[in-house]
């Protein structure tokens, strides 16, 4: 996992070699102008969600974990309480992956919470299970999806 300030984000893009292609995109773009729903970057390959959610709270966040994508996650508006733990860790199954929707959900407890906020990033790789929404407000976050391996 990576957590930093998006103007910062640019130090990560070694990591993986799209991250330099999703981070360019959230540099690039009025966020804060973006219609909710899917965005196209570059196919199946990359892609964004633009979306206002609910929270859940703590009491029902789950870990949820993707093989084929990594995430970077981008709060417009609002907070998000999000859990962390390596998938590695995760031992409570409450739902198998599905190679349909690139999730699996665990009932694992976080190893450790942070809040999300405007202006900052998450990025989540395949060995990070996350539990987000898990806080009390509503929030609209941009989710930036980027292949593991090339479409």
């Amino acid at each position: 996992m990576i957590l930093c300030a998006l103007e910062n984000a640019q130090r990560y893009e070694a990591c993986h070699h799209l991250l330099h292609l999703g981070f360019e995109f959230l540099r690039a773009t009025d966020l804060c102008q973006l219609d909710e729903g899917k965005i196209d970057i570059r196919g199946a390959e990359a892609f964004a969600i633009v979306a206002t959610n609910q929270p859940r709270g703590i009491e029902r966040a789950k870990l949820e974990a993707h093989r084929r994508y990594i995430d970077i996650q981008v709060v417009l508006e609002g907070t998000d309480r999000i859990g962390w733990r390596t998938t590695r860790q995760c031992q409570v199954v409450h739902e198998a992956y599905d190679p349909q929707t690139d999730l699996s959900f665990f009932n694992d407890p976080p190893e450790l919470w942070f809040e999300l906020t405007p202006g900052n990033c998450a990025v989540f790789f395949p060995e990070d299970a996350h539990a987000p929404l898990a806080g009390e407000i509503v929030n609209r976050k941009i989710v930036v999806k980027l292949a593991v391996e090339s479409v």
